[in-house]
């Protein structure tokens, strides 16, 4: 169908086009198969109408232009084959024609000068194979049945059929000189026959073992080749078809057509390590040397010809799309002609020989989505250049972890679950101290390139290891980003130079993009790339930003990093890629360059297309390094690894210019020129065209400014990035220095750190601030510790080293090497003094004695230690035993003994200087005074060894010297903080990430106050301070607590244990609330009575079912019911869901599944009903954008996303109108809900076991982002109130604090430890103060004062009990709490405090309750509203105090008992909760309540209103005179609960049902006294429901087992016969059981039930509740089973009671989970 201004064009399968108007009135047909060009079986697939054009695309793939006018001569505008495989095809020998034949048996001829079908045929097989004579008269056909068909081209007649075989023919073809025709079949024979004889059969060729794929014939028509299925290659002798097996005889053939897929001169055409046959035809070109192949990927490639070598290049050619059967050259080599099995289609291709493409340039190159070019391969075309031993060095990097830090957590959990009550030792704490980032040494740049910029103040940012690192080079400082965990492997600059974006490794590795100024993250992009990000880049317009992963095919992606969303997404080539530039004239477009290829991608919708970059004759495809966009969006400039800068115009290469020796690693675009930097240490300035090199600077020692600090380390380091800025060029180089050349000449060095190679060898000075270490890059260096940070000295050694130790003198320094070797150096001109060679092996540890320092002991890996007399030189003693390589060695402080660590964990000790093995009990070792204490091992540091001990090692460990804190290092790059001596498994710590993957070695200095990590393979050198305890800087420091949870307790509160163990139900599942048994009354067996009367009876009429009160009136049926009031509220497992609306004079609240709006002046309510079940969470959007919008979260079942799982609803308060659903993934419920400070996005937190936090942009329905919260649960979670990005979690033994960067939650836990003797204890509530100040409420009654994520005070015993509210608004910055007291003269459950918690003002509660527990506050003008526990809503007045009770409710649920007045508007209410309360509807209150002390479950009316009766739980039941709320009487006969109490019409008789399956009746005229007169005998089960007849004399019975019974009164005898029951008049009607009502038992009541009914007063409407919390309006009475009805929703689970006011004028509901009264409006019909 197509609709156009006119109307709408319709096409069906009876080939007709309709038109028809606008409103769908025929106009005309056009019948395509009657028209010229139209056939038997026309069916139309599509149809487009403009005008009087109208368009039609058939299923026989052709397209017709129909002009309305002329509508029988449709012209034919396409054409194709249909159905079928598309296999046959041939070209004719001298004219510009192509024959195709399908298995759609039509067999058609192309012209491909006009591109249009001259011929067509159809014959009586499908077509497989087709070719044309040389004289091009004959076309033979050869079918799928085993026959070929040769017709005349002319004008297609038939001139002969044959039919020698059963299956298919797969190919044929004639011989050169015309006379034979080879045909080829699927049953692996060839027959020949002769054209001129009328094809008769003159040979057979019977070679092959498998079917037969290609024919081709020698020039001189004397041999055929052929191929077989089985890749074999076969020759015959013509025409007798004789195999020739002498290859000698075919040496010099010379094949008339290449069409063979195996053969040496096509080799080239196949992969070299795989022998898959899935190219399906081959073509060569002799004139132009070369070959085109099909093949089943959709492929077409073109080769040279011949080719030998296996895995040859070949240039690739997309648009098929499944595989392409065959192709074929023309005539004269001009095209190509390619045709697609299942995609019926013929390509013609125009081949452009090599000669002409330099002058065609202007036919831009096929974009595809593929490489044109295949992978490299060392054929006979690679003229690859030797690859630059940097670049071979570094495709040679792997970034793959076995373990990654993201599967930390994973990790811990399998463990914790194999060592449950494994540590029963009481924990020490984590130390006071703690480390804070000071200076790292080290620039990454041996594997990465421009990574180095200046920010817009003219700071350096740089990144290595974990850290992206911005240093201010006046001051000589750096700060630091801390926020990644592995290391960084690029940077981008921001355009605005204040932003910076870092990508790093991982499992699912996380891009960063933070401020410099604040360090704070701004967004982070995860979830696209795997195991690493190599590149980055920044728009022109800095909103999006361009990433490369590491994975196979390196991804390329496009984000809009803001918003966290990916754009874009395509795989970048199997080549490693280097940079991504994005091009910043148009942010479409961008480049990769990296191995053997250069590529311009624009973006496209979701996806980016590539175009390879195309060298034509300039050059060849060489290895990028770095590119940059020029002065137009056309131009880019690439630098390559042979030292050339090639210029690009679009994706040409148009000219190379050779810019430094060995590769071109950087380059920089300026204003008016370009600045490069090479291997070659030379940093070289272009004009704008490189035309001319404008100056060189050459990186030299001896340009070095003369104060600079640092020592270059060679000359003309290898330059990895450059950058411009503030008069200066910034250069990194390979050797991990910065520098900072001036644009005179000198340099000045900023940053150094060690080269490639991993450092381990690390020593502290004895007394001054350096320290030495020694690397496998062959240097060693001194560095200093103290404000200068520079390297002050660093000598070249012939062999890398692993360890270091300064004498106790501090004047040498001796160095173990890796070939075994040790030497003594000098320690400050490192000259050597003294140098041995006794091992082979790495020496691991070398350490001289204390005090003098007479002996060194050097540990090797070959498991001994050599103990040498420093004075003598000499070897003077050797301790074996060791199974294992040595890790670490210590002496104790006398120097007589030494303690040893081993690979194999072996704690060894030795004696000096001999070298005698000793055992010392563990005990012992404690004992003993250790001058140094590096070791891993023995009961001191049991505690530092993770619970993921088995995938980790813990590299290092360095006492302080006051022997207090240890610190470690580990392979996951933790440096950690334990107090020392860490006994007991897993113990506290402080844990601080900066270093990427090994810890190698932890030192510190010789006054404690600083600790030097080294990282193995990041090469930096980290320097922390130590911050001790009391000792804190404001700065907050980034550490993480320890990651076992603490033992102790959050302490105890039996509401909060209640809410936290509470399990929500949905509605759907929900069972019946009474343990009913039997059979179902839908599902009973009805006997037939005996008197089922004929229609027309002279027996007098039959009574009526039930008595009614307005007798005279005509009859009027409820046909609605209106919710009017709800007395109830949710505050017993829910908290801050009380609000102010419209200035205070409405408040917000939900009970079940509707929110209230609750008028205070007048008391009336409107609901908001759009909830499925019950809500838990509410809040109200404070921004004035969103005024009364209001969020609501709900109970669910699973997060299937289905109707039952849990939603948001954000809605108006005023109209009721539904802005946002939510569905979301939080299975099991939402319970907490929050609006950001601009209310465009809300925070909801699900009650699943991870307690997932998602935001929402809750407008358009998005979800931004979303985490596992925490595995305890959180009680609440809150934006702050001045921020969209910044809010706080709550709940278990937990705080968080979050930040929404883009579409990732990052979190930090609050930190107690700052705090002696604080500890974590469960939150309840959180509130904001000004300035980053966050309070929350714990469980014990203090308030915890957090500034950022550390505590810094707590207010002690704010309340009595848990502190379950607060409240602040930023108006006054006044914060309200509201917690668990019992009212006391100077204490309340309220307080009214300062901003900043210092002072407070308390309120009481008025409400006569033992303790208040409060649950929800809130402020408004000068008024508190309160919510409790109780479900009370409370206004307090501020000034005066004054308490006014807005809502009240029932406290604890099911409220079994209700009764409505005989005459007026009032009802009882009896509840779980002791209370018996009576409601006025028309005063919408509660007007009194009176406390039983005991459980009530029924309660009833006498008929005239002067007397109530009420049954008890347990099994008493009272009497009491309304007049005075006295006690009448009261009598306890029963243990077990009383379910229903009736007074007979007749006020006389008191029947009271109870549990123990008896009814019990009392005579009201004997006085108070309350004697049992009898009881009714034989009730099967417990009795739910009763009712009196109207005379008195009867009672029935609803009971347990789904029976009914009907009663003498007061005999209590059972009425048997049928016929007495039928004339019963009853009173009332409230039994769920009996035929009458048999039609309200659903269909889906399996597991549930209807628990209450009620017949109105009118007796034609009956109500219903049930255990789904639905209320159901049926006409009574409804025999029918499954009668119609209307459902009201609104209850939570379990309808509980149900009854009809005085005059049928409303009905009252009780819940049974909800503890809520709702009363509904009865809307009667009119007359």
């Amino acid at each position: 169908m197509n609709a156009c201004e006119e109307g709408f064009a319709t096409g069906g399968r009876d080939g007709c086009i309709r038109l028809w108007d606008l409103t769908f009135k025929p106009i005309t047909v056009i019948d395509l198969r009657e028209t010229d060009q139209g056939y038997k079986g026309l069916s139309v697939r599509s149809v487009c109408w403009r005008g009087d054009h109208i368009l039609v695309g058939t299923q026989d793939s052709e397209i017709f232009e129909i002009v309305v006018h002329e509508r029988n001569k449709p012209f034919l505008i396409m054409q194709g084959h249909c159905e079928g495989e598309l296999w046959a095809l041939a070209v004719h020998p001298t004219k510009p024609l192509a024959v195709t034949g399908s298995d759609d048996r039509s067999v058609r001829i192309w012209s491909l000068i006009d591109h249009a079908l001259i011929a067509r045929c159809n014959m009586e097989e499908p077509i497989r194979c087709a070719a044309v004579n040389v004289d091009g008269i004959h076309l033979a056909l050869g079918m799928k049945d085993g026959s070929f068909t040769v017709l005349r081209v002319r004008d297609m007649t038939e001139v002969v059929h044959v039919k020698d075989r059963k299956e298919a023919i797969h190919e044929l073809k004639y011989s050169p000189d015309g006379t034979y025709l080879a045909v080829g079949c699927n049953d692996s024979s060839v027959d020949i026959y002769g054209v001129a004889q009328r094809y008769k059969k003159f040979g057979e060729c019977v070679g092959s073992l498998s079917f037969i794929t290609h024919l081709d014939w020698s020039s001189d028509s004397r041999y055929l080749q052929t191929n077989d299925g089985n890749g074999k290659r076969l020759f015959y002798r013509m025409p007798g078809g004789k195999e020739v097996t002498n290859k000698e005889e075919i040496k010099g053939v010379h094949w008339a057509s290449w069409t063979c897929v195996s053969g040496l001169e096509v080799n080239g055409i196949w992969p070299k390590y795989s022998d898959i046959n899935d190219i399906n035809s081959v073509d060569g070109n002799y004139i132009g040397q070369v070959l085109v192949t099909a093949d089943d990927y959709g492929i077409i490639k073109l080769f040279r010809y011949p080719c030998l070598r296996k895995g040859a290049k070949f240039k690739k050619y997309i648009g098929h799309s499944a595989h392409v059967t065959n192709i074929r050259w023309s005539h004269d080599y001009q095209w190509v002609i390619s045709i697609g099995g299942a995609d019926h289609s013929v390509f013609q291709w125009k081949f452009i020989p090599e000669r002409k493409l330099k002058d065609a340039l202007h036919i831009a190159p096929q974009e595809s989505l593929a490489d044109s070019n295949s992978d490299e391969s060392d054929s006979d075309l690679s003229d690859v250049p030797e690859l630059d031993s940097e670049i071979e060095q570094e495709t040679q990097l792997t970034y793959r972890r076995q373990v990654y830090k993201e599967d930390l957590p994973q990790l811990k959990e399998q463990y914790k679950e194999r060592q449950k009550g494994g540590t029963s030792k009481r924990r020490e704490r984590a130390p006071g101290n703690s480390l804070r980032l000071h200076f790292v040494h080290g620039y990454r740049g041996y594997d990465c390139r421009s990574n180095l910029f200046y920010t817009q103040i003219g700071e350096i940012v740089y990144h290595v290891a974990a850290v992206g690192v911005i240093y201010n080079r006046q001051q000589n400082t750096q700060r630091f980003y801390l926020g990644h965990d592995d290391d960084i492997l690029c940077l981008a600059l921001h355009p605005l130079k204040d932003y910076v974006a870092t990508g790093q490794v991982g499992r699912d590795p996380s891009i960063h993009i933070w401020d410099t100024e604040t360090i704070k993250p701004l967004s982070v992009l995860k979830g696209c790339h795997q195991y690493g990000v190599c590149a980055v880049d920044f728009s022109a317009d800095g909103k999006r930003l361009a990433s490369v992963g590491i994975d196979d095919s390196h991804t390329i992606v496009l984000w809009d990093w803001k918003k966290g969303e990916k754009l874009s997404v395509a795989r970048g080539s199997k080549d490693k890629i280097f940079v991504v530039k994005m091009n910043p004239y148009v942010p479409d477009k961008l480049i990769t360059a990296g191995i053997k290829h250069v590529k311009f991608w624009r973006r496209a919708g979701g996806g980016l297309i590539g175009r390879k970059g195309y060298v034509g004759t300039l050059g060849k495809n060489d290895t990028m390094m770095c590119a940059v966009y020029g002065w137009t969006e056309e131009m880019a400039f690439s630098g390559t690894s042979t030292g050339d800068v090639c210029i690009w115009r679009d994706v040409f290469l148009v000219k190379t210019v050779k810019a430094h020796d060995g590769p071109v690693f950087s380059m920089h675009a300026l204003e008016k020129g370009f600045v490069t930097g090479g291997k070659d240490g030379v940093v070289a300035l272009w004009d704008d065209s490189f035309e001319r090199c404008l100056k060189t600077y050459a990186i030299k020692r001896a340009a070095l400014a003369p104060g600079s600090k640092g020592l270059l380390l060679e000359d003309n380091p290898s330059i990895r990035a450059i950058s411009l800025g503030h008069g200066h060029i910034l250069v990194g180089t390979k050797n991990g220095e910065i520098l900072e050349v001036d644009k005179s000449g000198p340099i000045t060095l900023l940053v150094q750190g060690h080269m490639e190679g991993e450092v381990w060898g690390l020593a502290t000075h004895p007394y001054l601030p350096i320290c030495a270490t020694v690397s496998d890059d062959k240097t060693l260096r001194i560095w200093d510790l103290s404000p200068s940070h520079c390297m002050l000295a660093v000598r070249k050694l012939k062999k890398g080293g692993r360890c270091c130790c300064f004498s106790p003198d501090g004047k040498a320094l001796a160095v173990g090497l890796n070939d075994g070797s040790f030497l003594m150096a000098n320690a400050d001109t490192l000259e050597d003094l003294v140098s041995f060679h006794h091992r082979k092996d790495i020496i691991s540890d070398i350490r001289f004695s204390p005090g003098s320092g007479k002996y060194l002991a050097v540990a090797s890996h070959d498991s001994f230690i050599d103990i040498y007399n420093v004075m003598s030189s000499k070897r003077v003693g050797i301790c074996k035993g060791a199974t294992s390589y040595i890790t670490h060695v210590d002496w104790d402080i006398r120097g007589k003994l030494l303690q040893v660590n081993t690979g194999a964990k072996e704690q060894l000790f030795f004696e000096a200087p001999r070298g005698k093995k000793q055992t010392i009990p563990s005990v012992e070792v404690e004992k003993i005074c250790w001058a140094s204490w590096t070791s891993v091992l023995g009961l001191c540091c049991e505690g530092i060894w993770p619970v993921i001990g088995e995938v980790t090692d813990i590299t290092a460990s360095c006492l302080t010297s006051d022997k207090m804190v240890l610190a470690t290092g580990d392979d996951l790059g933790f440096v950690k903080l334990f107090r020392y001596p860490a006994k007991g498994k897993f113990g506290k710590f402080k844990r601080y990430v900066a270093h990427s993957t090994h810890v190698t070695n932890v030192r510190w200095t010789y006054d404690d106050s600083m600790l030097v990590t080294l990282g193995g393979a990041d090469m930096s050198l980290m320097v922390w301070t130590n911050e001790m305890e009391g000792y804190r800087e404001k700065r907050p420091c980034d550490s993480e607590e320890s990651d076992t949870d603490s033992e102790e307790d959050g302490g105890y509160d039996s509401d909060v244990t209640r809410e936290n163990e509470i399990s929500y139900t949905i509605r759907a599942l929900s069972t019946n609330i009474r343990p009913m048994f039997g059979v179902k009354p839908h599902l009973q067996q009805k006997e037939p009575s005996v008197d089922e009367r004929p229609p027309v009876s002279r027996a007098p009429p039959r009574p009526e079912k039930l008595q009614t009160n307005n007798v005279g009136k005509k009859k009027r049926p409820i046909e609605d019911l209106v919710l009017e009031l709800v007395f109830g509220y949710r505050g017993r497992d829910c908290r801050n869901n009380v609000h102010y609306l419209n200035d205070g004079d409405d408040i917000i609240y939900h009970t079940a599944s509707i929110g209230i709006l609750h008028n205070v002046a007048t008391g009336t309510q409107s609901f908001y009903q759009e909830h499925n079940d019950d809500i838990l969470c509410l809040t109200v959007n404070q921004h004035p954008k969103f005024i009364n919008v209001v969020a609501t979260g709900q109970v669910g079942d699973l997060a299937d996303m289905s109707a039952t799982a849990p939603s948001i609803h954000i809605w108006d308060a005023m109209n009721k109108q539904t802005l946002s659903i939510l569905r979301c993934y939080h299975s099991k419920g939402v319970c907490s809900v929050s609006f950001s400070a601009t209310g465009k996005l809300l925070l909801s937190v699900g009650l699943d076991p991870e307690h997932t936090i998602t935001i929402w942009r809750w407008q358009e329905g998005a979800k931004i982002a979303s985490r596992a919260g925490h595995n305890r649960r959180i009680f609440v979670a809150e934006f702050r109130p001045d921020s969209d990005s910044q809010f706080v979690s709550v709940g278990v033994k937990h705080v968080k604090f979050w930040t929404l960067a883009g579409r990732a939650l990052l979190s930090k836990k609050g930190l107690v430890s700052t705090l002696e003797d604080a500890r974590m204890q469960t939150m309840l509530a959180v509130a904001f103060g000004a300035n980053n100040l966050t309070f929350t409420g714990t469980i014990s009654g203090d308030v915890c004062v957090w500034k950022d994520h550390i505590l810094c005070r707590t207010v002690a015993r704010a309340h009595n009990g848990p502190v379950f509210a607060m409240f602040t608004t930023l108006r006054d910055g006044l914060i309200v709490t509201g917690g668990k007291e019992r009212p006391s003269r100077e204490g309340g459950a309220v307080k009214l405090w300062d901003q900043e918690l210092r002072r407070c003002r308390a309120f009481r509660l008025d409400t006569g309750q033992a303790t208040d527990c409060v649950r929800s506050v809130c402020r408004g003008k000068g008024k508190i509203l309160v919510g409790t526990r109780s479900a009370e809503i409370i206004e307090v007045g501020e000034k005066n105090a004054a308490c006014n009770i807005l809502v009240n409710g029932h406290v604890d649920g099911p409220i079994w008992g209700l009764v409505t007045h005989p005459s007026r508007d009032f009802f009882l209410s009896a509840a779980e909760d002791g209370t018996v309360r009576l409601w006025d509807i028309a005063d919408k209150k509660m007007l009194n309540k009176v406390n039983l002390g005991h459980a009530a479950r029924t309660v009833c009316y006498s008929p005239e209103g002067d007397m109530v009766a009420i049954g008890m739980k347990n099994g008493e039941f009272i009497i009491l005179l309304v007049s005075s709320l006295k006690i009448w009487g009261k009598k306890r006969d029963r243990r077990c609960s009383i379910h229903d109490i009736r007074f007979s019409p007749d006020s006389r008789f008191l029947a009271v049902g109870s549990s123990e399956n008896s009814v019990d009746f009392y005579d009201l005229t004997l006085g108070p006294t309350l004697s049992r007169i009898s009881y009714c005998r034989d009730i099967p089960s417990f009795v739910i429901q009763m009712d009196f007849s109207a005379d008195s004399r009867y009672l029935q019975v609803s009971t347990g087992c789904y029976k009914r019974h009907v009663y003498e009164v007061p005999s209590g005898k059972p009425v048997l016969d049928q016929a007495t029951m039928d004339r019963i008049t009853w009173a009332t009607w409230t039994s769920i059981l009996g035929d009458e009502v048999l039609g309200i038992w659903s269909r889906h009541a399996e597991k549930a039930n209807v628990n209450c009914a009620c017949v109105s007063h009118s007796g034609i409407s009956l109500v219903t509740g049930d255990d789904f919390g639905m209320v159901k309006l049926f006409d009574f009475p409804c025999p029918e089973k499954f009668a119609k009805h209307k459902r009201f929703l609104g209850h939570s689970p379990h309808v509980t009671n149900i009854r009809f006011t005085s005059g049928d004028r409303h009905v009252v509901s009780a819940g049974g989970d909800d503890c809520s009264l709702f009363v509904w409006k009865c809307v009667h019909m009119p007359h």
